[in-house]
């Protein structure tokens, strides 16, 4: 039982399992708390709510409001969710039960009907490439399908991923598996790591893919590379400073990369004009805390609340006609393929970039003004989550910019959006989904609309 100095909580996923439960003492901040629940699945990404109300890892204890109970609610992001696009062009969401549904376009892996028996249970995570989905289940196997060429035709690999996956990233066109790194797919696109097996055989914590490319972060703060070497495969000309030091890699634009380091200095390669050269950043020697990306333009979010971009200017490279608003207050940051967006500490939204495709949000600004918790980018739309569990969208309507066929399911009780190129699907608190944006990538979900009426706890 909880003394007067603690307070005791109940971490509790959509689908009512207990993550975790204890009490904490109330001088605390609630990074306790994701660090209990990141327990339970290493390596997974989560949002935690009372209510509605966004629980960041700097909220105090003490400021939870009790009265209303003490159950906190764990909403599990996708590997494409916070911050980092997904490559996919079609959805899988896996339900309370372990199951999976798929929708979107056949050829990119919206039919697993191939699969069907191995998806009925024990699906923990789903990832997927531009044309193909890797599922991994409870007993740590493997399962693919799609485009045989995208990733969907694991049999080359098959009897490495028969049990000990806990995690898998992608490219466009290939896949990489967690500890003991396991590729397949476009040899291109990172399917082939041969050249670099030996120094993937161990203490891996960390694999993330841009569009070509993938980096692995080793325990012993070192970085690892291989896939195209436009992409960032080639870190070569910065070998020397990821030898050590690294706490965090990141697939910043297409294809480009960007590494950080202990003392919050940042490290970057790839495409020269897209982001891989950031040595007329000075602002990038410390303080960094996090880094996304657009198509060809990169953003970092500093320790002290300021964001400092370079890259093509065009693509959110240059953010001077927004720096008064960018220069403090700023807790999280989000790339489309053509815009960023920054979440400022009072819900403010603040975009540059490509008009059209979300750079310029004034149709929406009243919306944008408070109260935003979250945003998400397709290739060239933004979806905003507010504090009142509802939604908000702006960009490219043929990419998910315009949600007015779908606005009444989008007024209150959305938890999480998720986003592939072309389309966005909401995760409402009752488990249920909504879907809007290109039909035929996974904005059209009434096929398959009575599976996604109740228990999905995630989608990808």
């Amino acid at each position: 039982m909880a003394s007067k100095s603690e307070i005791y909580f109940e971490l509790v996923e959509l689908s009512g399992h207990v993550v975790a439960k204890g009490a904490w003492s109330s001088t605390l901040r609630a990074d306790c708390l994701y660090k209990s629940v990141h327990l339970a699945k290493p390596g997974r990404r989560c949002r935690l709510l009372q209510g509605t109300w966004e629980i960041t890892p700097f909220t105090p204890l003490a400021a939870l409001d009790i009265s209303v109970g003490t159950c906190i609610q764990v909403v599990w992001l996708s590997s494409s969710a916070a911050g980092s696009r997904s490559h996919s062009n079609a959805f899988a969401a896996i339900k309370a039960n372990g199951s999976v549904v798929t929708w979107g376009g056949d050829k990119y892996g919206g039919n697993s009907l191939a699969v069907a028996p191995l998806l009925m249970e024990g699906v923990v995570q789903v990832c997927g490439t531009a044309g193909a989905f890797a599922a991994i289940k409870d007993n740590g196997s493997v399962v693919t399908w799609g485009d045989d060429r995208m990733g969907g035709n694991s049999s080359s690999v098959a009897p490495l991923l028969t049990k000990g996956v806990v995690q898998v990233r992608s490219t466009d066109a290939a896949f990489a598996s967690h500890q003991g790194v396991v590729t397949w797919g476009d040899a291109r696109y990172g399917g082939d790591s041969l050249v670099v097996a030996p120094l993937l055989a161990e203490g891996v914590v960390q694999v993330c893919g841009n569009t070509g490319a993938f980096a692995a972060l080793k325990a012993n703060g070192s970085v690892v590379t291989w896939g195209g070497f436009y992409y960032g495969g080639n870190s070569i000309a910065v070998a020397s400073l990821l030898a050590e030091g690294v706490v965090q890699v990141c697939e910043t634009t297409c294809s480009a990369f960007a590494a950080i380091k202990a003392n919050g200095s940042v490290v970057t390669w790839g495409s020269q004009c897209h982001g891989g050269n950031s040595s007329a950043v000075p602002q990038l020697m410390d303080g960094v805390v996090q880094i996304c990306g657009s198509h060809s333009a990169c953003a970092a979010l500093k320790a002290n609340g300021s964001v400092v971009t370079w890259g093509v200017p065009g693509f959110g490279g240059n953010s001077l006609a927004v720096a008064l608003h960018l220069a403090e207050g700023v807790v999280q940051i989000c790339g489309n393929y053509y815009a960023i967006a920054a979440i400022k500490a009072d819900g403010r939204v603040v975009t540059s970039g490509k008009d059209e495709y979300g750079g310029n949000s004034s149709a929406v600004a009243p919306l944008l003004a408070e109260g935003v918790v979250q945003v998400c980018g397709s290739a060239s739309a933004f979806a905003a989550i507010r504090s009142d569990g509802s939604v908000v969208t702006w960009g490219d309507a043929d990419y998910g910019g315009d949600s007015s066929s779908v606005a009444p399911l989008l007024t209150e009780g959305i938890v999480q959006v998720y986003a592939n190129e072309y389309s966005f699907a909401a995760l409402k608190a009752n488990g249920s989904v909504v879907t809007w944006g290109d039909d035929g990538f996974g904005g059209n979900s009434s096929a398959v609309a009575p599976l996604l009426t109740e228990g999905v706890v995630e989608v990808c």
